[in-house]
C-alpha cells in the first residue's frame, strides 16, 4: 500500500485529500496555515489532526526508508530471500524491521563471532538440527584446530553460535517482547544517591509494566538517572523459556541438555537484557507522549481564560479570501456573538462589513 493510500484509510479522508496534505507539507507549509488557509484541499481538518497525519508521514517514511536499507544491505550479503522480503513488506513498526534486520546485522565481537572464525559454525548446524543419531563428542572432534583444542572448546563455540540465532529470531523476538509487555513488573529498590529522599516513596515499589501510569515511569526513570533508584523488570522466566523451547528444541535424548543449556544462556545473557532495554524504552515513549498530552490539557484552560477581566472584546481575525473571522465575548468570557466579513478582494464587500 502507498503511503498516502495508507494515511487516507488511518485517517478517514478521501485519496486526494491525503494527497494534497503531503504535497503541502513537503511545499514547506506549516500545519497552521495549512489549517486556516487551505481547508479546501483537506477537508477543514484541524491543526490537531494535521500534526498527527504529519508526524504519522515522517514515521511512515522513515519505515520504508528503513526498509530499503535492510534490503540493499541482506541483498549486498547475498542473503536476500523470498521468505525475508515478504517479512519486510508485512513489517508495520521500526521494531518488526530491526528483528529482521539483527541476524544480519554488522556485529562487534561476541562470542559466536569468534566462534564463527575458528570455524564452529558447522557443529553449531548439526547440533541444532537435533537427530537422534548424533554422538555430539565424536561430532565436536572432527572440528577440532589450532584455535579450538578441546571438544569441550569446540561444543562451547557451538552453544555460543546457536544462543545468538535465538536471541537473533525475529518471531521468536516479538512473542517475548509481547509476553513482558503484559505480564512483567517494574520493581525499584532505593539506593544511596544525593536526592535519596525524594524517591523514598518508590522503595519496594512494584507495579505491572503495562499498567504504569506515565508520571511513575517519568519518576523512576529520574530516579534512576540520579542513582538514587536500582530499577529492574521481574517475570517468571518459565513464561518466556516455554516459548523459547517450543520454537528452537525437539525431543532428542542426545541434544537435549546441550539445548537446554544454549535456551538459558540465550535468555539470560542475550534475550531478557536486550528485551528489558526495549520495554523501558516503550514506556519512557509512551510516558512523555503521555506529558505532553497532560501539559496540553493544563494548558487550554489557561489560554481559554478571559484575556481582560470585565470587558466586552471584540476578536478579528483578518484574511483576505477566506475572509476576516470576527468573535465577541462577554465579560465572562462567554461568546457572545461570531460571523464573518469580506472587506477586501477578492469579495470586496466593505460596506456590508
Amino acid at each position: 500500500m502507498k503511503i498516502e493510500e495508507q494515511l487516507a484509510q488511518e485517517f478517514a479522508l478521501k485519496q486526494v485529500y491525503a494527497q494534497n496534505i503531503i504535497s503541502l507539507l513537503d511545499e514547506g507549509a506549516t500545519i497552521p496555515f495549512i489549517a486556516r488557509y487551505r481547508k479546501e484541499m483537506h477537508g477543514s481538518c484541524d491543526d490537531q489532526v494535521l500534526r498527527e497525519f504529519a508526524d504519522r508521514l515522517k514515521y511512515l517514511r522513515a519505515l520504508n526508508e528503513e526498509k530499503e536499507k535492510v534490503e540493499r544491505v541482506i541483498t549486498e550479503q547475498g542473503k536476500w530471500t523470498e521468505e525475508l522480503k515478504k517479512a519486510l513488506e508485512n513489517a508495520q513498526t521500526m521494531t518488526e524491521v530491526e528483528d529482521i534486520y539483527r541476524p544480519f546485522k554488522p556485529k562487534k565481537k561476541t562470542r559466536a563471532s569468534v566462534a564463527i572464525a575458528n570455524g564452529l559454525e558447522g557443529l553449531a548446524d548439526i547440533i541444532q538440527q537435533q537427530k537422534d543419531d548424533l554422538n555430539v563428542e565424536e561430532e565436536a572432534k572432527k572440528y577440532l584446530n589450532e584455535n579450538v583444542l578441546d571438544v569441550k572448546a569446540a561444543l562451547q563455540g557451538a552453544k555460543d553460535i546457536i544462543a545468538e540465532r535465538i536471541s537473533d529470531d525475529a518471531n521468536l523476538r516479538k512473542t517475548l517482547r509481547e509476553i513482558l509487555w503484559d505480564k512483567a513488573f517494574l520493581s525499584c529498590t532505593l539506593i544511596d544517591g544525593e536526592n535519596k529522599l525524594t524517591y523514598e516513596g518508590y522503595d519496594g515499589f512494584k507495579q505491572e509494566v503495562k499498567k504504569l501510569p506515565s508520571h511513575r515511569v517519568l519518576a523512576i526513570n529520574r530516579g534512576e538517572k540520579e542513582k538514587c533508584l536500582k530499577v529492574t523488570t521481574q517475570i517468571n522466566n518459565e513464561l518466556l523459556l516455554k516459548e523459547m523451547r517450543k520454537a528452537f528444541k525437539r525431543d532428542c535424548e542426545k541434544t537435549n541438555e546441550i539445548m537446554e543449556e544454549v535456551i538459558l544462556d540465550s535468555l539470560d545473557r542475550l534475550l531478557f537484557p536486550s528485551l528489558e532495554r526495549e520495554i523501558r524504552a516503550m514506556l519512557t515513549d509512551n510516558a512523555c507522549e503521555q506529558a505532553i498530552k497532560m501539559f496540553e490539557v493544563n494548558l487550554k484552560p489557561l489560554l481559554m481564560e478571559a484575556p481582560l477581566k470585565n470587558n466586552i472584546i471584540l476578536g478579528l481575525d483578518p484574511a483576505y479570501r477566506t475572509g476576516c473571522k470576527i468573535a465577541v465575548i462577554d465579560k465572562k468570557g462567554d461568546v457572545l456573538a461570531t460571523t464573518v466579513i469580506y472587506p477586501t478582494p477578492p469579495q470586496s464587500k466593505p460596506r456590508r462589513a
